[in-house]
């Protein structure tokens, strides 16, 4: 779900955060993608008539379709992305997680109204909404990944919270996701559609959180409440307040605790126990892998391993798969040439850490676990 309503009010109150770029732009810099988005995205965008790609046996293989090009598409631009998985996600967002269950089987009923009355419009619309990201498929995908010489991270809990840490620690230089809470676990850059097809022909959105907090003249914990008050994954919001409302009480009392002491509550009933310092803490304290424990390597892709794995398990045309693995070696071989940034040190931005984004320091892993695709790494 990400922060309801965030999009529109950035947009209003600090336009400046936001910035409009091309693909070509990324060239030579490591991103974190949110991999269970992405995963999302291609079950719900890559379809044919009949809906999802599938093998003869009724298999969905939409994911790693989307997977193996879209991985290239960024390969060929001189990104080098790192997908990082969910974990086990905490426990405040089981309510977030039962409303959802409850959607998908709303959305059940009427795909089994829709093709009762035999209408395809419907149907498509409902079939997209039952759409849902299963281990079977990240497993499948890391597999793939694997095969294409291209890491990942099991993130012990949520994805955009590993993937800010990432960013804060100076590992990759921004977290690609469509989910605004990246912000709110402090990931300095965002970077929204970068795994969109070109056929959707939108730009890339870049979006800093020190614009952010500049435009709203918020401090992170701060933005973090106003986060809370248009409501999250973890906890519902106040009723009747809605995005404008939810950013004038918060300029006005800075905080949820205060803004609690100001409102009519009855005309605006909070959730019941509602307890804010729990949820806070949760994006100023996420469960992560210590990203000093994280080694990126990208490795050198299995040609004969993905055309066995993609052609012989999951019946993909041969042709087609050994022309994609042309380009990703092509692309290897034409991203030696690194950023003029590169030559230097790049530093984090979070005043505690000052580490080089190449740091090869390792300490203990006291948070969770890392998982990573194999292969020989490449010097950066």
């Amino acid at each position: 779900m990400g922060i309801l309503g965030f999009s529109k009010l950035l947009a209003d109150v600090a336009p400046h955060a936001i910035k409009e770029m091309e693909l070509k732009h990324y060239f030579g810099r490591k991103v974190a993608i949110d991999a269970s988005m992405c995963l999302y995205q291609f079950l719900i965008a890559v379809r044919n008539d009949s809906g999802q790609l599938a093998t003869a046996d009724g298999e969905t293989t939409s994911h790693l379709l989307g997977t193996f090009y879209r991985t290239i598409r960024l390969l060929e631009n001189g990104i080098k992305p790192v997908y990082v998985f969910d974990g086990k996600p905490p426990d405040l967002k089981a309510g977030e997680l039962t409303k959802r269950a409850a959607k998908r089987e709303e959305a059940q009923k009427a795909l089994d109204k829709a093709t009762e009355a035999g209408d395809a419009s419907d149907m498509d619309k409902f079939s997209r909404r039952l759409v849902k990201v299963t281990k079977h498929h990240a497993e499948e995908c890391k597999q793939l990944l694997t095969l294409m010489g291209v890491p990942y991270i099991d993130a012990p809990c949520e994805a955009e919270a590993q993937c800010a840490a990432m960013v804060k620690a100076g590992k990759v230089f921004a977290t690609a996701t469509e989910d605004m809470d990246a912000l709110t676990f402090g990931s300095n850059v965002l970077l929204r559609h970068l795994t969109f097809s070109e056929a959707r022909k939108m730009p890339i959105q870049e979006i800093h959180l020190d614009k952010v907090l500049e435009g709203f003249n918020f401090t992170q914990k701060e933005f973090i409440d106003l986060c809370i008050l248009l409501g999250c994954d973890y906890t519902d919001s106040i009723r009747g307040i809605g995005p404008k409302r939810a950013f004038e009480l918060m300029k006005k009392h800075k905080s949820i605790d205060d803004i609690l002491k100001n409102i009519d509550k009855e005309k605006y009933v909070p959730p019941a126990d509602w307890n804010i310092d729990v949820v806070r803490n949760l994006f100023i304290e996420p469960v992560i892998a210590d990203p000093e424990t994280i080694d990126l390597k990208w490795g050198e892709p299995d040609e004969e391993g993905m055309v066995k794995y993609l052609c012989g398990e999951k019946q993909f045309n041969e042709e087609r798969v050994r022309n994609g693995v042309k380009k990703l070696m092509k692309a290897r071989s034409g991203t030696t040439q690194g950023r003029l940034d590169g030559f230097f040190k790049v530093l984090s931005s979070t005043p505690a850490k000052r580490k080089p984004e190449d740091s090869k320091k390792n300490t203990p892993n006291k948070r969770g676990k890392v998982g990573a695709g194999k292969g020989r790494g490449r010097p950066k």
